[in-house]
């Protein structure tokens, strides 16, 4: 491993803030900003806790604004960005080098012949953020000045400023330092403040002495709020300011935390994770890997949370950094790359068990949103599809494991069953050909007097799932060409565990059910018109009763390819498959959602919400679609090199935006700018995936 930067991206602005790093504590709670310290997003902040794990996350602290006095000259560790339109201080011309070690971002400051080295880490299961600053050369005494900022809200939100909280100081609960006790007295959003009473958290130093000169700081830029056309004001409560002398070789340490108890020293804090972080390495086994699947390990680690259930707690994945939650397609989509590509085979079967308690009427939820008690939704048709796929991974990779197949085969079959029979959404079976229907609603509709107007669709129930103003996007009514080879792969995945647990008529009623449903697919989804596979077969049409085929060039179709069960037959159209998607949708960060020459292409992702949900599956380029495309290669030329070829750029990918990690989405145009969630499960765990099942090249 080896992610570094020095000054030519440390000290010019725009390279430093566009570059994010991330640590997260295994509970949803999360600390991240930019390798500048400029905080640019609501987001960033050094202690945003989960209340209800992964969910209900709520910002604390949210900078350290940090200072060095050397022989009287004050010279900033920290950068600010104002409404005025200044960055003052300027702290990163003073950043000599950024690096990760392991998934501790390390700065190392140079001033002069000072340098002073700063690390910043979660403990592993706490609500509680490290901050260490570490006097490494020089041959004068130093002064610190730490200026804690904190807030108390939602990390969604952002805060107005003017809410009162009371600071309590007390002596360090270590053996030297201060402690200070926080007590919001109210929400410091601009959002309607929850019912829940405020609760207290706390700072405590390893030494210096505190000023209590409390106060509001007014008017932080945060310029990638104002980019997405949201208000880009904040302002933050300082708490005082804490000073301390350091000789050459003293460190002096801050710990940000909510938990009741004590927290651990410094010192044992980061052996601590440090010691865990080479065994996540060493579980996966990847010491011959490229260091940046190495670095790709321990960024899965990342996504691994526990999920508070109404009666237990367990193991699930969370999408991604910083807002999104538990997605169920999500989850199920990346436990192969995340759990078994790492060795960790046992979370995977903890998360199986756990989502089997959680179907209703053959269906899994959506998502759990961050809100407290926000109802779960159904609007998922391949959720539950995903949740066969990632039995079927766990089967292959533990065998022997026939406890778990018993245990889930009665959930599975009633899953199927109710697909058969009709469930949600009009989610069903088409028993004149075996297909999968979804989707409800038609685009007419006519009145007593003949009349047609237009009728949006409201359901979104595939992964392309953008709404605006109540209407899907890209709903995607009929039968989708991924849902279908999604659909037939859990029928082969029945038959095969039905003749695992020798029950001979069901995985004979299975095998049938699936060979009918090939023969159905192979027939009716490929257009001899375009060369490719439609992406829906059976969509309502412009008239009353009337079904059309949409042959939107899209990537859904190589799942046709890449899934364990191959779907199309032929080995000519597959090719041709392959071949469109490469030429039209393939870039070096994952494949379009759209083709370039389609009326409704948008190659950037960018602006308002709403501009940036019309691009979201109309052209942007997805990471997680790399994984598919790997697949479907080797399926069609049985050469992994080849195939795994395509993974080059990801190991310059994780150098941007996301320290360490992959981001979720692209722009559709050159050079490929990376957006949304700075740290994306899927775009992780599909990249792991691949190179594991293509037989983990130790180069690529």
């Amino acid at each position: 491993m080896g992610i570094q930067f020095g000054r030519s991206i440390t000290g010019e602005f725009n390279q430093a803030t566009r570059r994010e790093w991330l640590v997260t504590n295994g509970t949803g709670s999360y600390a991240m900003g930019t390798i500048a310290m400029a905080r640019t997003r609501r987001y960033h902040g050094l202690l945003t806790v989960a209340l209800e794990p992964p969910t209900h996350r709520y910002m604390l602290v949210a900078a350290m604004d940090a200072w060095v006095e050397i022989h009287n000259r004050r010279v900033p560790l920290i950068s600010h960005d104002w409404m005025a339109g200044v960055v003052i201080p300027d702290g990163y011309r003073n950043l000599e080098q950024f690096l990760l070690e392991g998934n501790i971002p390390v700065f190392r400051w140079a001033i002069g012949g000072v340098r002073i080295e700063q690390r910043i880490w979660m403990a592993h299961g706490e609500n509680t953020t490290y901050v260490t600053w570490h006097y490494t050369h020089g041959n004068q005494p130093i002064r610190l000045i730490i200026k804690p900022l904190v807030t108390y809200r939602s990390h969604h939100d952002r805060t107005k400023g003017g809410s009162s909280f009371t600071v309590s100081i007390a002596p360090s609960v270590w053996e030297q330092g201060i402690m200070l006790d926080i007590l919001p007295k109210e929400d410091a959003g601009s959002a309607p403040a929850p019912d829940s009473l405020p609760f207290p958290f706390r700072i405590v130093t390893s030494g210096g002495s505190l000023a209590p000169n409390n106060e509001w700081w007014w008017s932080f830029r945060l310029t990638s709020e104002g980019a997405r056309g949201l208000n880009e004001e904040e302002a933050l409560f300082k708490t005082g300011t804490i000073e301390a002398v350091l000789e050459v070789g003293q460190p002096l340490a801050i710990a940000c935390t909510l938990e009741e108890k004590a927290p651990a020293k410094w010192e044992s804090a980061l052996k601590k994770e440090q010691e865990r972080q080479k065994k996540l390495l060493l579980k996966a086994k990847v010491e011959k890997a490229p260091g940046w699947i190495q670095q790709l390990v321990l960024a899965a680690d990342q996504f691994l949370v526990e999920q508070s259930g109404d009666e237990d707690t367990h193991p699930a994945i969370i999408a991604g950094y910083p807002w999104f939650t538990v997605w169920t397609r999500v989850v199920m989509m990346a436990l192969p790359g995340l759990t078994l590509a790492t060795g960790r085979a046992e979370i995977a079967a903890q998360i199986l068990r756990a989502y089997a308690q959680r179907f209703d009427q053959g269906m899994l939820p959506n998502y759990w949103a961050d809100e407290p008690d926000k109802p779960l939704d159904y609007n998922t048709v391949d959720a539950t599809l995903w949740y066969f796929l990632a039995v079927w991974a766990y089967h292959q990779a533990i065998p022997d494991d026939k406890t778990l197949i018993e245990t889930l085969y009665p959930v599975l079959h009633e899953a199927i069953e109710w697909y058969f029979k009709g469930t949600r959404f009009h989610i069903h079976v088409d028993a004149s050909d075996g297909l999968l229907f979804a989707g409800e609603g038609s685009f007419t509709k006519q009145d007593h007097k003949g009349e047609k107007t237009a009728v949006p669709t409201t359901t979104q129930l595939t992964w392309m799932d953008v709404k605006i103003s109540g209407k899907a996007l890209t709903p995607r009514v009929g039968k989708p060409v991924e849902v279908n080879a999604l659909w037939i792969n859990a029928l082969f995945i029945m038959q095969h565990l039905a003749e695992k647990l020798d029950k001979r008529d069901e995985a004979e009623r299975y095998k049938t059910h699936a060979n009918r449903a090939v023969e159905s697919f192979n027939k009716r989804f490929w257009s001899a018109i375009k060369g490719w596979l439609y992406d829906v077969i059976d969509g309502p049409g412009p008239a009353i009763g009337e079904l059309v085929n949409d042959d939107t060039l899209r990537p859904n179709q190589l799942l046709a390819l890449s899934l364990p069960f191959r779907v199309l037959r032929d080995a000519e159209k597959s090719k041709q498959v392959l071949e469109v998607c490469a030429r039209e949708l393939l870039t070096s960060h994952g494949l379009r959602t759209l083709g370039r020459d389609e009326d409704e292409y948008i190659g950037k992702y960018s602006g308002p919400d709403e501009k940036r949900d019309l691009a979201y599956h109309q052209g942007t380029v997805w990471g997680w679609l790399i994984g598919p495309f790997i697949s479907a290669h080797y399926a069609v030329y049985q050469d992994a090199a080849a195939a795994l070829s395509f993974l080059r750029p990801y190991e310059d990918l994780v150098q941007d935006h996301g320290v360490g990690t992959l981001s979720e989405v692209f722009d559709g145009d050159a050079p490929y700018i990376p957006h949304g969630s700075i740290a994306h499960a899927a775009s992780v765990a599909e990249v792991l995936r691949v190179w594991h099942e293509l037989g983990r090249p130790t180069t690529l």
